[in-house]
């Protein structure tokens, strides 16, 4: 007090999160714990140890699914999304093993013996390599061929048609 009877400054309140440093709310899990009846006393720190865990989760949880929506070219995180981020993630998928997200799809897989396989291997190898390396590829490619051919004539493998019995012969 001032000696006039003048009001102190009141100290401004501050949030168990605020205190904390999270966005989660400190206070919620407390009063959750509390309810939930999983032990008779419960620490001051509790809350804050389950709501920093649950933050970091959820931060996790929303990085991952960004990244995938931007794979996929969308603006927005949908459920499939998250539902891709959880199950690529080796800890996160071992985490959620049993979870069903609502609206999340299922994950893609093709087994490898029913993709096609590539006889043209030379576009897709072919687009790491520098032009030199190109350039010296191509030129062993051809002179394979030439060793191969050695000027003979290949005879074309198609079958001539068979002659056909008439009932006049």
């Amino acid at each position: 007090m001032t000696g006039r009877g003048g009001k102190t400054a009141q100290k401004k309140r501050t949030s168990k999160s605020a205190k904390a440093g999270l966005v989660m709310p400190v206070s919620r899990f407390i009063r959750a714990l509390k309810k939930g009846n999983y032990s008779k006393r419960l620490s001051a720190a509790s809350g804050v140890y389950a709501a920093a865990v649950i933050e970091y989760l959820v931060a996790e949880v929303l990085e991952l699914a960004g990244k995938a929506s931007t794979d996929n070219k969308k603006r927005r995180i949908s459920p499939r999304h998250i539902q891709l981020a959880i199950r690529n993630d080796e800890e996160l998928n071992r985490f959620c093993e049993g979870v069903v997200i609502s609206q999340g799809g299922v994950m893609p897989n093709v087994h490898p013996a029913l993709l096609k396989q590539r006889k043209d291997w030379k576009s897709s190898d072919t687009a790491i390599l520098s032009q030199e390396q190109k350039q010296s590829l191509l030129e062993s490619q051809s002179e394979k061929v030439k060793e191969k051919s050695d000027g003979k004539v290949k005879k074309s493998h198609k079958k001539s048609p068979k002659k056909t019995r008439t009932s006049s012969e």
